[in-house]
């Protein structure tokens, strides 16, 4: 039977793109639905984020020519600082000692968007933009696709259906997965700030009573901001000016980088970890932040998704190049299955450390300094959570025999 594509990819997002630069050479028709024009995108405020990559994320993005294309607006991180407010506990990781480069970079979420949005442009690659997608129907060789452009109704058809169009999903919604939340009762109050100091290229993880505070190196005097506070506190800090949102800032985060300025608005992103019960369908796969939303204390986000979406890729690719059915069941049960260990491992590690350091019960807090002290003394112990840091704890997918 004739489709219209092989593979329509509903969101045009960094989840989508990048899937759509993995197979870009492999022969499928694909088309990407995104409902937000590419203005609507770049100016959204989300752009504003910064993006923690780990070193593995790095190597996947260098396998998509993707790195290299944004390498230069990236900061490297060679050192990782992780304390807890008011206690004697720290762990320090150094990629000197681990012999790399650096343990990962951070970038600002509109650098990236906005160049992987520019290659995908220079692909055969089919945008239909903006439409909003309104019905999925699959049937036994193709999934129907009702979208909406502007006023005009437009009907496609697909051998397979990726929803990467983020947390608010259209197609989770439409399918009527059911997501499990965790409401942390707190928020990320997001800024940057200039240092008086250099930063040396070191990546701060304070923990404190109220949630755990980042500072990571951003160009060579600025470092991005991710503090994260009760929702009442964050709405206090974020009500007042700004000479009291650095004032409290300053206190929690002490003077290691000196007097610290603001640099970028304040933006605050109510945290929760939300969950999809299931990640496919007939004909349907939905990936990244579709599927999972973290709390940014690990800045695993990012690199999971990137994760879902390289697997998928490659398995896409053999089973392409088999000349198999690429929506078949068996294929799509086989990807889930492949990405539930890793979902599961990086989201209860995200929500065990939120845990463990969003509190101020004095045996635990004790437990957990003594915990960071003797790790720091131990190198064995220490060169894992820098390989789990990178990124580089378990296999990384491969990209096919041609990448």
């Amino acid at each position: 039977m004739q489709h219209d594509y092989d593979l329509v990819i509903v969101g045009g997002g960094l989840a989508g793109n990048c899937l759509a630069l993995a197979l870009k050479d492999t022969g499928l028709k694909i088309a990407i639905i995104e409902a937000n024009t590419r203005e609507q995108l770049h100016d959204s405020p989300a752009g504003d984020r910064a993006l923690a990559l780990a070193a593995g994320t790095v190597k996947m993005l260098e396998a998509l020519s993707i790195w290299q294309g944004i390498s230069q607006a990236a900061t490297a991180i060679k050192n990782i600082h992780i304390s807890d407010q008011g206690h004697f506990g720290k762990v320090r990781l150094s990629a000197q000692k681990e012999n790399v480069a650096a343990l990962g970079y951070v970038i600002i979420a509109r650098d990236i968007e906005a160049h992987v949005a520019k290659l995908v442009a220079n692909t055969d690659i089919e945008l239909i933009c903006p439409a909003r997608l309104v019905g999925l129907m699959a049937g036994h060789d193709a999934i129907n696709i009702g979208l909406k452009r502007g006023d005009e109704p437009l009907n496609v058809s697909a051998k397979l259906l990726v929803g990467a169009d983020g947390g608010n999903s259209s197609v989770r919604k439409l399918l009527e997965i059911a997501q499990r939340s965790t409401e942390y009762g707190q928020t990320a109050l997001v800024t940057t700030v200039k240092a008086s100091l250099p930063h040396k290229n070191v990546a701060f993880e304070r923990f404190t009573s109220s949630g755990p505070l980042a500072l990571l190196p951003v160009d060579s005097d600025h470092c991005a901001v991710v503090w994260t506070r009760s929702s009442e506190d964050a709405e206090t800090l974020m009500s007042g000016g700004e000479a009291d949102f650095l004032a409290e800032l300053q206190q929690c985060f002490g003077y290691r980088l000196g007097k610290l300025s603001l640099a970028a608005p304040r933006r605050e992103f109510p945290l929760s970890l939300i969950r999809a019960e299931k990640m496919i369908a007939d004909r349907i796969v939905i990936i990244g932040n579709a599927v999972h939303q973290l709390h940014p204390v690990a800045g695993q986000g990012f690199n999971l998704g990137l994760r879902d979406v390289v697997q998928l890729a490659e398995m896409l690719i053999k089973q392409h190049e088999a000349g198999l059915d690429i929506g078949a069941a068996d294929f799509l049960t086989a990807y889930a299955e492949s990405r539930q260990k890793d979902h599961d491992r990086t989201i209860d590690f995200t929500d065990t450390v939120v845990r463990i350091f969003s509190n101020d019960w004095l045996a635990l807090a004790a437990a957990r300094n003594i915990g960071l002290a003797i790790l720091d003394h131990i190198p064995a112990a220490k060169a894992l959570l820098t390989r789990h840091a990178m990124g580089l704890a378990e296999r990384l997918p491969r990209l096919g025999s041609r990448r």
